[in-house]
């Protein structure tokens, strides 16, 4: 009797095929084009999830520094002034500062300014 490895062939396609649910065209149906497709898109999420954490972190220098300069001072010498203050606020806490409290990013600039 010959023997097949049908339940698990069937088993390791349907997955991959399953994954690739959404893709355009072959690459959803096919399953040589969805394997390439599904690896590509495993190894690309791989890179985007630390791109993107670079993403945010120009994002809130960004806005960091427009903030600092309409308070008169350039974000490289707020960013100075605060290590030398020894404030330990993260980037992403002083952007957010800086949208929703414009009161309170003055005082943490003249603290910087002082320093």
């Amino acid at each position: 009797m010959r023997v097949t490895n049908a339940p698990a062939s069937r088993k390791r396609r349907r997955s991959r095929l399953e994954l690739a649910k959404g893709f355009y065209g072959a690459r959803s149906k096919l399953f040589r084009t969805a394997t390439e497709a599904v690896d590509r898109a495993m190894r690309l999420a791989t890179e985007h999830r630390k791109l993107k954490k670079r993403d945010f972190r120009k994002l809130w220098i960004a806005r960091i520094n427009a903030a600092s300069r309409a308070e008169g001072i350039s974000y490289s010498r707020l960013v100075a002034g605060l290590i030398k203050a020894g404030v330990t606020l993260n980037r992403k806490m002083l952007s957010e500062i800086a949208i929703q409290d414009p009161a309170g990013f003055k005082t943490i600039v003249e603290i910087a300014k002082n320093a």
